[in-house]
């Protein structure tokens, strides 16, 4: 049965802080209508077709997961990936989120499954940019 959107929710310290970040170093489309903060509420972003990132600050999130605790930030408990069509545009995204405030665990470079780089978000979230490998 499929669903759609589906939805993606991660733990956030701070609304604006994550809003320019996913706004300006990933170039994502917020989605709704901005809270007196200025921010959308609540802050969603689109992803792809029938795909959306909510960002939800750590203690609303922690109460929608009722009595399951909240990761610490920089701990990983997933990797959101990303496709780019070329090297080039793994390295446009990577130095994008850098300049916005990521941190690069992975800078971007050739690996077993294509060329790709890791990055964090402000939360210490772990974002993976990735391209096919040219055919040989």
């Amino acid at each position: 049965m499929p669903h759609q959107p589906v939805v993606l929710s991660l733990p956030i310290a701070d609304r604006r802080t994550s809003h320019a970040f996913y706004r300006d170093g990933l170039g994502l489309e917020t989605v709704g209508e901005a809270a007196e903060d200025g921010v959308p509420e609540p802050l969603q972003f689109v992803l792809g077709e029938g795909v959306r990132l909510i960002l939800v600050p750590r203690g609303g999130f922690g109460w929608v997961v009722g009595d399951r605790r909240v990761a610490e930030p920089g701990t990983s408990e997933c990797l959101l990936g990303l496709r780019a069509a070329t090297e080039a545009e793994v390295d446009a995204v990577v130095e994008r989120a850098t300049a916005a405030g990521a941190t690069v665990p992975t800078p971007p470079g050739v690996q077993p499954w294509g060329y790709a780089g890791t990055f964090c978000d402000p939360d210490g979230h772990l974002w993976m940019i990735t391209c096919e490998p040219a055919p040989a």
